[in-house]
């Protein structure tokens, strides 16, 4: 059995009196893509700021490779192969799409395994090679989400979490954010997909987690959620 890369157990997060999230417990191991649905507000970002050091954990244990990481800050958590793309993307407007990607890898100090890696995003997104000198505040919302991505990329993630890569984006744009999601996917990275949309997120995924109102209410095999009356009645109009 492949080994556990993240453990969070009994998580609870709390915005002033209101508890956000309600002793959330979960798994990824090592070579899985695992997607974490639910509905807008049911606290699936606030579970992913709370694992990559962003949000105040008010209690609960996260574990990565083996040891604890609550509290640890962002920035140790990336050296450590650990790196979010955010929701809303979180790109610089007034830097280049290559300047972007050269901040992506700001903790490493390998200029040729940097340069090695640009292309290989490029690669992995041509568009953005075709506008490698473009300010990224000019680029449409598909676009910049490919940047971020391509930005987390370049940390050489161990863990990669996604924050809904596909919200906000035209039909076909959302099928190559997916595409490429299962192609990082494919390359051996792990990763932890969160997503509104249900039946894409679980299509792509070998294992789900629900969540409702800061709580897991239902964990499975992917293609079993997909399956699921209940799933599909409350998050795939059925």
């Amino acid at each position: 059995m492949s080994a556990t890369f993240l453990k969070v157990s009994g998580l609870k997060v709390a915005y002033g009196g209101i508890q956000a999230v309600k002793g959330v417990s979960f798994e990824v191991r090592e070579g899985e893509l695992v997607s974490l649905i639910g509905a807008n507000g049911a606290g699936k970002t606030t579970t992913l700021k709370a694992i990559t050091g962003t949000q105040v954990v008010a209690a609960g244990e996260i574990e990565y490779l083996g040891k604890s990481i609550k509290g640890q800050g962002a920035w140790d958590l990336v050296k450590q192969g650990l790196v979010m793309v955010p929701e809303g993307r979180g790109t610089f407007a007034r830097m280049t799409i290559t300047e972007n990607l050269q901040m992506g890898a700001f903790v490493r100090n390998d200029k040729a395994g940097i340069a090695a890696d640009i292309e290989k995003v490029f690669g992995i997104f041509p568009r953005l090679k075709e506008r490698a000198q473009q300010l990224a505040g000019t680029m449409s919302g598909g676009e910049q989400q490919m940047l971020a991505m391509g930005r987390a990329l370049m940390a050489r993630p161990k863990l990669l979490l996604l924050d809904e890569p596909s919200m906000g984006l035209s039909p076909i744009m959302v099928d190559k954010i997916f595409e490429v999601v299962a192609d990082i996917h494919s390359r051996g990275t792990t990763v932890l997909l969160v997503e509104q949309n249900a039946s894409r997120a679980l299509s792509l995924a070998d294992r789900g987690y629900v969540m409702e109102s800061g709580e897991v209410t239902m964990t499975g095999e992917a293609k079993a959620l997909l399956k699921d009356p209940k799933v599909r009645a409350a998050y795939l109009g059925e």
